[in-house]
């Protein structure tokens, strides 16, 4: 069964960073495009931050400057870089893994086929 892993979330004071983590068992992610996630508190989860298999990463306009998709040197773990964090970035934070997930879909969640149980990351002094 495939199951995709978030860690590196927790509590962290404005201004700080966390650097999420996403790894997976039966599929490689070196081989899946992986969409990055987050539901605040009494919102729609919308996407943030986009990884392709083949290098590019994207994120939204909001998001630009502080959150950055990456990959590690052996492309299995996908990250999450979260810089400058505010009160209004707490959430729960998913991965997401997608066989085909052009730059122009990827904040579109049909388009993955496997998510993470999501992890907590709150912002706050």
């Amino acid at each position: 069964q495939v199951q995709l892993v978030e860690s590196g979330g927790g509590l962290v004071q404005p201004g700080g960073s966390l650097r999420l983590s996403c790894a997976a068992s039966v599929i490689r992610l070196e081989y899946w495009d992986v969409g990055w996630f987050r539901r605040a508190p009494g919102k729609e989860r919308e996407g943030i931050a986009y990884s392709s298999r083949f290098g590019p990463s994207d994120s939204i306009d909001a998001a630009k400057g502080r959150f950055t998709a990456s990959r590690g040197n052996v492309r299995k773990i996908v990250y999450l870089q979260l810089n400058n964090l505010s009160s209004e970035d707490t959430a729960i934070y998913y991965c997401a893994a997608g066989g085909q997930v052009r730059p122009a879909w990827w904040n579109e969640e049909s388009r993955y086929a496997y998510w993470g149980q999501g992890i907590q990351v709150t912002v706050s002094s």
